[in-house]
């Protein structure tokens, strides 16, 4: 099952530090399978706030999304980025083929049921 990162990024001060990041981190994904879905596109906020940017990595799975993030490669280049964008990163599964949120609520429902 597919797992995903996921930044909100903000407040971002554009520098020497930020270039560089963006020009490593291809490299650090690449041993894991990881690749950008989404890289800091335009929102349209439709419910509550969203001030700044999101992006989305996608990797095979979870083990190897936290594998990246932990490699020496990602920890070397990660003060580039933190020291200059305020932010928060999240790792999370995907679904798999074949979910049906259908099958979720009727879980949902038994368990509320039974309890």
């Amino acid at each position: 099952m597919p797992a995903y990162a996921l930044a909100h990024l903000h407040n971002p001060q554009v520098n020497e530090d930020i270039l560089t990041y963006l020009e490593r981190i291809q490299a650090t994904l690449e041993p894991f399978g990881g690749r950008f879905v989404v890289h800091g596109p335009e929102v349209d906020v439709r419910e509550g706030e969203w001030p700044g940017s999101v992006v989305i990595l996608e990797f095979p799975d979870r083990q190897q999304a936290h594998a990246w993030y932990d490699s020496p490669a990602y920890q070397e280049i990660l003060p580039l980025r933190t020291r200059h964008i305020d932010g928060t990163a999240i790792i999370f599964d995907g679904v798999g083929p074949g979910y049906d949120p259908g099958r979720t609520a009727a879980a949902l429902r038994a368990q509320a049921s039974s309890g």
